[in-house]
């Protein structure tokens, strides 16, 4: 026989309705605290034989009888009975406890009146309350899928000779040793000159955005762009949130957001799809403007500005490609998230907050947000300390005095490559040098380190103002999207549409390159 389940209260055994519940939270308390203080006196008196209620039914003893209660049925208990009640049932007292039981129930009729009266008077938000207390769990149900190859398999050999080749082609070029020693100084010249000063900017980018998300300013620009997101992208407004954030941090930042039911429940399926593209247009934008505003010369201002403006009008045309695709596929119509009840907060219209004083709010967003900083500055170190290094041994040649091992000396591959490319590269892009192509190129698997590229050719005097407004959109645009676009198109559970988001992202990045190079010629034919 089923075990009867007991669900308690104070020290009542009243029911708790749902509602109720959320309406007490609303108010920053519990059901119980509610409670007017006549009732909560009633409630804080023990009870000696009403011990027991069901949710499915409660049966109580009306009248005058000796019989035995049946499994099915609670009945009230009476100590005054020789008998002995089970687990399974409680024995029902004899006539003479009757009226007692009867007291018992006029008791808890009363306090049951008493609590719904309360929870109407909240209901009717006597205490008016601008402050929605919420709890979200989230849970991933997303299987971990391990995959098995064959211990000696074809791409172990593939990669044995490519990794051979590459360190055979720098050694008979530079020298097994001068290039060994090359690589060496160059990632540590990179960490120790680049990457602790952009470390430094993330902080210090980290505590304001923390300080911005937590007095409101993120959400009043989100209320200002949000009518803009359907005209313009064809997504819905809620997707001013995803920019924002990536904008503040980095591309992941939106997966939080999608895979939020009460974020995603704004989209349809198809709509959700194109978050990975619109997420990481604008991922890194804080860090790569800050990081391109360190660097001097006239008009720069301007360009990064121009930059911005490319990004925002190729990002547009990214986005609706990609809903042109994710349409075909899923339908205009199917929802992202089946319709969810029981959320309570919109994302909207309310805005978590952490607790205290303002004072405590404001130093713990600070040490929080550069917290963060810290995270994402440390995180693209690998980028930097790898692709840059190889980037840069790829671009720098042979110095007049030979090769010696020491930071700045290469094999100039990508040099030979730019020079071939220069009819095309310098009416679409702008590029005087052909040493300016390792930026976008270098952005293609991190901002981080493509921004790093950025310091050294302006002090060999390769940038112009246009070159700053290419590789701002371009960094940012692309933003290392071939390291992360597999990974969070899997965790939005979209990875049959990884090889159409990756297209689409490419031929943005390459219209933003475009378009800030023939703005910024357009715009300084009035300077």
């Amino acid at each position: 026989m089923p075990k009867k389940i007991t669900r308690k209260t104070a020290s009542k055994n009243l029911p708790i309705n749902k509602d109720d519940c959320e309406v007490a939270s609303q108010l920053n308390t519990s059901p119980a605290q509610t409670l007017p203080p006549q009732m909560a006196s009633q409630a804080d008196q023990p009870s000696s034989n009403f011990d027991a209620t069901n949710q499915e039914e409660v049966a109580t003893a009306n009248q005058v009888t000796n019989s035995t209660a049946s499994q099915e049925e609670i009945a009230t208990a009476n100590p005054a009975t020789n008998s002995t009640a089970s687990q399974e049932e409680v024995a029902t007292a004899n006539p003479a406890t009757n009226s007692t039981a009867s007291q018992e129930e006029v008791a808890t009729a009363n306090q049951t009146s008493l609590y719904e009266e309360a929870i109407t008077q909240a209901k009717h938000n006597e205490k008016p309350s601008n402050i929605v207390i919420h709890q979200t769990i989230v849970k991933t149900d997303t299987p971990q899928i391990n995959v098995y190859k064959k211990v000696v398999s074809l791409e172990g050999f593939i990669c044995l000779a490519l990794i051979a080749g590459g360190v055979i082609a720098f050694g008979l070029i530079m020298g097994f040793t001068n290039s060994l020693n090359t690589m060496f100084n160059t990632a540590f010249h990179l960490l120790t000159n680049t990457v602790w000063y952009l470390l430094a900017l993330i902080v210090l980018m980290g505590a304001l955005s923390g300080i911005l998300n937590e007095f409101g300013v993120t959400s009043i620009a989100n209320k200002v762009f949000s009518p803009l997101m359907r005209p313009l992208y064809g997504m819905p407004g809620a997707t001013s949130v995803a920019i924002l954030t990536s904008f503040l941090s980095d591309n992941p930042a939106i997966l939080t957001l999608g895979n939020d039911k009460n974020f995603a429940r704004y989209f349809k399926k198809y709509q959700l799809a194109a978050l990975t593209n619109i997420g990481t247009t604008f991922g890194m934008g804080l860090i790569v403007i800050v990081a391109m505003s360190s660097v001097k010369g006239e008009h720069f201002s301007l360009a990064i500005l121009i930059g911005l403006l490319a990004v925002v009008l190729a990002s547009i045309v990214t986005t609706r490609l990609m809903l042109f695709k994710t349409k075909r596929v899923f339908g205009k119509d199917q929802p992202a998230v089946e319709e969810d009840t029981s959320a309570t907060v919109d994302l909207l219209k309310y805005r978590e907050v952490r607790q205290g004083s303002v004072m405590s709010r404001l130093f713990s967003a600070m040490l929080d947000g550069g917290e963060s900083g810290v995270k994402i500055g440390l995180g693209i170190i690998p980028g930097v300390l790898i692709i840059a290094t190889l980037v840069l041994m790829l671009t720098n040649g042979c110095p007049e005095g030979g090769y010696s091992g020491a930071y700045g000396e290469g094999i100039g591959f990508i040099t030979k490559v730019g020079q071939f490319l220069m009819p095309v590269l310098n009416p679409l892009f702008g590029f005087n040098s052909p040493e300016a192509i390792a930026v976008p190129l270098t952005s293609l698997g991190s901002a981080g380190a493509a921004v790093s590229l950025v310091p050294e050719l302006a002090k060999s005097g390769m940038l112009t103002p246009n070159n700053i407004a290419v590789f701002t959109s371009m960094s940012m645009f692309w933003s290392g999207y071939l390291s992360t676009h597999v990974s969070m198109m899997d965790t939005l559970h979209f990875r049959n549409l990884v090889g159409w988001s990756i297209a689409f992202h490419t031929i943005g990045g390459l219209l933003a390159g475009i378009l800030a190079n023939w703005l910024f010629n357009l715009v300084a034919l009035f300077l």
